[in-house]
């Protein structure tokens, strides 16, 4: 009788402890290192405010969520604007990149205090390469808007087509805002080749956007395979992060978490 109470007890004490450990390793990735930060970066044709839904759900849950504006006039420029952020913060981050934000943490994947890359809907290329390369890749969606380079050599989206290129699953009030709100682009963002290229060396995780009309869902399934990426597929359009959050902030807890 005693050697079975002391064996419950024992049980007992034993899922406690599986309890206690499991609430203090919530944060933590494979490499051991404790992950509470994470760092969106936006693409082009955005800012920063399409982030809001997935930092509220990210900052309810207890991450430490900061949010590049990239300023868009050279892929230097972003990556140096995203170090800068990067560098603030206190400890293992995860660097999330939308659309060509992606080749932004591509490169900028490299800091130190980079333990895993999230693409949503985004690019990815290698070293040397360039995201023009990968958006001639493959025959554009009728709906795809981006328009020329102007002549001081900016590119932006055209006006009729946003909604149904850019944001179809949004409301009409919404897509107006994030077009009204876009930042004018710089053709050489594009055209510049990558000299270092993180997935190489950390994990990644890959979100296919399945009706995305912006970037060619193949496009990302071919690059996110190439990196090795933890692919998950979204039923959404180029902007799953405002459509679908709570699908995007699993994908990022996930990485923090180091799931694979």
């Amino acid at each position: 009788m005693k050697t079975s109470l002391l064996r419950s007890r024992l049980n007992q004490y034993l899922l406690a402890a599986v309890i206690l450990l499991g609430s203090l390793f919530a944060f933590t990735n494979k490499a051991g290192a404790q992950v509470k930060n994470i760092v969106l970066v936006h693409g082009a044709f955005a800012d920063g405010s399409g982030f809001k839904a997935l930092y509220n759900i990210l900052t309810k849950k207890g991450y430490n969520v900061t949010v590049v504006q990239n300023p868009l006039t050279s892929l230097k420029d972003d990556v140096d604007a995203t170090n800068r952020i990067l560098d603030k913060q206190d400890g293992p981050t995860v660097l999330v990149g939308h659309s060509y934000g992606g080749t932004v943490i591509t490169e900028a994947g490299v800091n130190s205090k980079v333990v895993a890359l999230v693409y949503i809907a985004a690019f990815a290329p290698d070293k040397g390469e360039n995201t023009l390369k990968w958006v001639m890749s493959a025959p554009p969606a009728p709906e795809n808007g981006i328009l020329p380079p102007d002549d001081k050599g900016f590119v932006y989206y055209d006006k009729a087509k946003f909604h149904a290129g850019f944001a179809a699953d949004l409301s009409k009030d919404e897509a107006d805002f994030m077009f009204a709100s876009q930042g004018p682009t710089a053709a050489q963002c594009f055209g510049t080749p990558l000299t270092e290229a993180a997935w190489n060396t950390k994990p990644s995780y890959g979100i296919v956007a399945t009706e995305d009309k912006s970037i060619v869902p193949d496009v990302e399934r071919a690059m996110y395979k190439r990196a090795n990426a933890k692919v998950t597929e979204v039923k959404g359009s180029h902007v799953i992060f405002i459509s679908h959050p709570d699908a995007v902030a699993k994908v990022i807890i996930d990485a923090a978490n180091g799931v694979k």
